[in-house]
């Protein structure tokens, strides 16, 4: 499986299980752990596509749309690696490794 399905997988698990949990696992420090992975990943993913602008930050919209905002960044940052994948590739790596960490911390 190349590191780019992996991500997409990974991506679409977390952010389904943070669209299920209750609300009081998700102002427990569910959302803002997603939150805090969603705009890494957006982050990286601007500055691969865009190397000389500085990174938007992703807007804290509420705990009940942070799976949603890891979704869109998660997918993003797999597109922008489609066109430059030698570029992407730790990007990629230490994506996989911050959804792991991040899915064992929301459970």
């Amino acid at each position: 499986m190349s590191e780019r399905t992996a991500l997409h997988t990974a991506v679409e698990r977390l952010a389904g299980r943070l669209r299920a949990l209750p609300q009081r696992r998700l102002r427990a420090g569910a959302a803002a752990e997603g939150l805090e992975l969603a705009r890494w990943l957006a982050r990286q993913a601007q500055l691969l596509e865009f190397p000389g602008r500085e990174p938007y930050d992703m807007p804290d919209d509420g705990i009940f749309v942070v799976g949603d905002q890891l979704a869109v960044a998660g997918h993003e940052l797999a597109a922008v690696a489609d066109r430059d994948p030698g570029r992407a590739e730790g990007v990629l790596v230490e994506a996989l490794r911050r959804l792991a960490v991040t899915a064992k911390a929301v459970g």
